[in-house]
Parts: structure tokens; sequence; C-alpha cells
């Protein structure tokens, strides 16, 4: 294993690094990171449904799309990113080999926290990390957030979170949902501290691993990455079109909107966006649905496999999702 610890601040440069090292690097990888203030969307997003756009403009806060699933997440210097990237055995995604590190790291500082639901690390009642992975190159690559010392009021006002998802949780706003380390556990030491203790645990649960910093031709790779990709605007935004219906639910893996246009009866064009997570591209499932007509039986067999795609789910939750006359928004 190779422990990298990036003192850059870009967050295209850093959702770029990640995709860089996934492809290219061949040892399985550590990383800590921060991001100036940021909204890093899941990779099957709506940008424009998630996020209060208006918002983000204002405060000059930066819109990334990242390569895992899952839901958006705001950062800032106060909210500490880990990454890890290992071989990928094909088995459905564990959360818990990846975060058992992290909570063991945070033990060291005795804080008691454990894992919630899909991808959660809480602790005394509050979410302090969400984690989302993605299966590429015969990899996993698998990385959350550690809310350390956070501005709240940039967080809750930049996302704008399905009312179904709070109510699925019984709580009622983004900001009662989430707490700061160190005002939970009233910890003393600054966010850089924070990070050191990570690394400190990261050497000791890996011995044989070394650090190192990217070298010069990694970080050439890496910024020519993030101008032709992550600083796009049809990267992070433009991946949405106008569709004639629009139909939303939340389901136990997660928000599932499906926006889709008929045409005398078929389903002309689909859009399948969410915070859900899948070991293929959602677009696979898209194609297969085009063309197709709009009825549960041709909808099962397009979705027959659908949780190749969106982990959790059966063809029969996107058959009764689009066939439904209700929308859970």
């Amino acid at each position: 294993m190779t422990i990298f610890l990036t003192t850059v601040t870009d967050p295209y440069f850093n959702l770029a690094s990640e995709e860089y090292l996934i492809d290219n690097f061949p040892d399985d990888v550590f990383m800590l990171w921060r991001n100036e203030p940021s909204v890093i969307i899941g990779r099957s997003q709506n940008a424009f449904a998630e996020l209060d756009a208006d918002f983000i403009d204002r405060r000059g806060i930066a819109v990334v799309r990242r390569l895992t699933g899952g839901g958006a997440v705001f950062h800032d210097l106060g909210n500490v990113n880990f990454t890890f990237i290992a071989g990928d055995d094909g088995s459905e995604p564990d959360f818990g080999r990846f975060c058992r590190p992290i909570i063991s790291a945070l033990a060291g500082l005795g804080i008691e926290a454990g894992l919630s639901g899909r991808n959660d690390i809480v602790c005394q009642g509050l979410k302090i990390s969400g984690n989302a992975q993605a299966h590429r190159s015969g990899r996993i690559l698998h990385h959350g957030t550690l809310l350390y010392s956070a501005d709240m009021s940039s967080l809750s006002g930049a996302l704008r979170v399905n009312e179904a998802k709070l109510k699925s949780k019984g709580v009622k706003s983004v900001r009662s949902r989430v707490g700061n380390l160190k005002d939970i556990c009233s910890l003393s030491m600054d966010v850089t501290e924070f990070m050191e203790h990570l690394l400190s645990a990261a050497r000791k649960d890996f011995p044989d691993a070394g650090q190192r910093p990217f070298s010069d031709t990694e970080n050439e790779a890496i910024r020519r990455l993030a101008d032709e990709k992550y600083r796009r605007w049809e990267w992070n935004w433009g991946q949405m079109k106008e569709f004639g219906a629009s139909k939303t639910r939340y389901f136990p893996f997660g928000l599932l909107r499906a926006d889709f246009t008929l045409d005398g009866g078929i389903i002309s064009d689909i859009a399948l966006t969410g915070d859900f997570f899948g070991r293929r591209g959602i677009g696979e499932l898209e194609d297969r649905l085009r063309s197709r007509r709009f009825t549960r039986e041709e909808i099962l067999c397009a979705a027959s496999d659908i949780g190749e795609y969106i982990s959790g789910a059966g063809p029969e939750d996107l058959a009764s999702l689009m066939l439904g006359t209700s929308d859970e928004e």
C-alpha cells in the first residue's frame, strides 16, 4: 500500500487524482485530502434537482461530480476526506471493510463511532461521515468524509435534500442529521492535527505501506485530467435533459428518480438518477429501456438485472416507480 497526503485543496484536482490512481496506479492506496468550499455530487445525481444553484453561485462554491454513487456532500477545509483503492473481488459493496480502520482511528481519540444505514458513520446519534464506492479497472474505490469543523450553514444552504429521504430517517433538516466531531467530542486539536492522527493510525494499520507525495509526472497527468473532465460544466452540470415526466421515490437502497419521455406509448428517452450505488454504469440500463413499450412487462424485462446497476433494487421497484400515479418528492 502507498499512503498519499495531498496538500492541494482544489476539488477538481483531488477528484481527478482518484480517477488517475484507480486507472493507473497498481498499488493499493490510502489518501487523505481536503477541499476548498465545494459540493461533490454523486455520479448518478441530477445536480439541478439536488442543489440550490443560486446559493452555490452567490457563495462561489464549486460543484464537482465524482466517480462514485451516493448523495451530494459539502466539503470545506474543516472536512477531512479519505480514500481507499484496492482490488475488487466482485462481491457486493462492503462499506465496513474500509470504514472499520477509520472507526478504529477515531477510537484512538476516545471517540465512539459506528456504522449506520448503508454508508454512514455516526457518533452520538449524528452523522459524521458519508461513504461511497465505485468499481472500475478491476479495482474498488472507496472514499468518505469526516466532518471535523465544517461550516454547517454552508452545508445546509447548498444541499437541497429530498424530503422523502429526510422523512425516512425521522428527522426534519440536513443540519439536524449531521455534526462536527470537534464539537460533539469537545476536541481541542485543530483539523491538521486531526489529519496527522489519522495518518499515524494508517501507518500502524498498514505497517508495510510507504508514504510519498505525487511525482511531477503524476501531478501533470492529474492536472490534465482535471482540466479536460472535472472542471467542465458538461461533466458537472450538463448531463440532464428536459423530459416529459418525472417520478421520484425513496427506497431502502436509496433515492431513485426516473425522468422519461413517451412517444406513442414508447419510452423514447430516460434518465435514472439518485443517490444509489451500483457495480455498472446506469447508462447501460437506460439504453435498454429506450424504445421499449411503457408497460410493466416491458420494464420488468429490460430491468431484469437492475441489481447490477442499482444495488439492492429489483425490477418491480423500477416498474412501480415509473408506472405509479404519485410522485413522492
